[in-house]
C-alpha cells in the first residue's frame, strides 16, 4: 500500500475526527482501504504457508472497521486513526492467539501478536503449559529470529503470584502474565522509508509463528 498517502489522510483525520469531514473524503478512504485489503490478503496467504493453524479463504475478513465503538468510552471521536488487522484461525476473532498489524502516524504503527487477555479457562491452561514446558517457551522467546524484532514477551502482569503457584516458583515472572504478547513498534520515519514494508510485516509474523503455536497448543489441550 502507499504509506505516505495513508499517513497524510490519518494525520488529517486526527485533527478533524468528525463525520462531515470524513464523508467529504470518503472516496480517498475507500481507495486506501482497498489497498490495505490487498496487503491483508498478501499477509494472510503468507501466514497460511507459515502457520497451518491460520485457516480460511479471505484475508479481508481479518480487517477491523475504522469506526470506533464509543458506547463505553469517554473519547467520542467516531473514527480510529489507524488501519489494523488481526489474523487467526477464524477471521479476526480476538479470543484466540493470532497476528496483529496496525499502521498509523504518530508512532502508532506496530506489528505483533500472541494472546491479549485470555479468559479465565484459557489463562489457566496457558499457565499450566508454562509450568510444564517453560524451557520450550524460553527457547522460543530467546530464538534469534524472535529477538530480532522483540525484546521479550510483553503483556499485563499480576503484581503478586497467581493463586495456584508458589511465589518462589522458578518461572513465576512468566506465570504472572495475564496477557501473552509480542510487539514490534515502528517510528513513522522507519515505516515511511522502508523499502518493502509489506514484506517486513510478513517477516515479523514469521518470527512469531512458534510463539503463537505454543499459545494455541496450550489452550487446545
Amino acid at each position: 500500500m502507499q504509506l505516505k498517502p495513508l499517513f497524510t489522510f490519518l494525520t488529517a483525520l486526527t485533527k478533524h475526527n468528525d463525520r462531515p469531514w470524513f464523508q467529504e473524503r470518503k472516496p480517498t478512504y475507500d481507495q486506501l482501504r482497498k489497498q490495505f485489503e490487498e496487503d491483508a490478503e498478501f499477509w494472510f496467504q503468507e501466514l497460511q504457508k507459515l502457520d497451518p493453524g491460520v485457516a480460511g479463504s479471505d484475508g479481508r475478513k481479518s480487517i477491523f472497521r475504522i469506526y470506533r465503538d464509543v458506547r463505553f468510552s469517554n473519547n467520542k471521536d467516531p473514527y480510529k486513526t489507524h488501519f489494523s488487522a488481526y489474523f487467526t484461525a477464524s477471521g479476526k476473532d480476538i479470543e484466540t492467539p493470532g497476528y496483529y498489524v496496525q499502521i498509523g502516524p504518530n508512532g502508532n504503527t506496530l506489528i505483533g501478536g500472541g494472546f491479549y487477555q485470555p479468559d479465565k479457562t484459557q489463562l489457566a491452561a496457558i499457565r499450566q503449559e508454562i509450568d510444564y514446558s517453560a524451557e520450550e517457551l524460553k527457547a522460543i522467546l530467546n530464538a534469534p529470529d524472535f529477538r530480532r524484532y522483540f525484546d521479550t514477551m510483553s503483556g499485563d502482569k499480576l503484581k503478586k503470584s497467581p493463586a495456584a503457584y508458589s511465589v518462589d516458583h522458578p518461572e513465576i515472572e512468566l506465570l504472572k502474565h495475564k496477557s501473552f504478547t509480542a510487539t514490534h513498534q515502528m517510528a513513522d520515519e522507519a515505516v515511511l522509508s522502508h523499502a518493502d514494508f509489506r514484506a517486513h510485516v510478513a517477516e515479523v509474523f514469521a518470527a512469531m509463528v512458534p510463539f503463537c503455536q505454543f499459545l494455541r497448543g496450550a489452550i487446545a489441550k
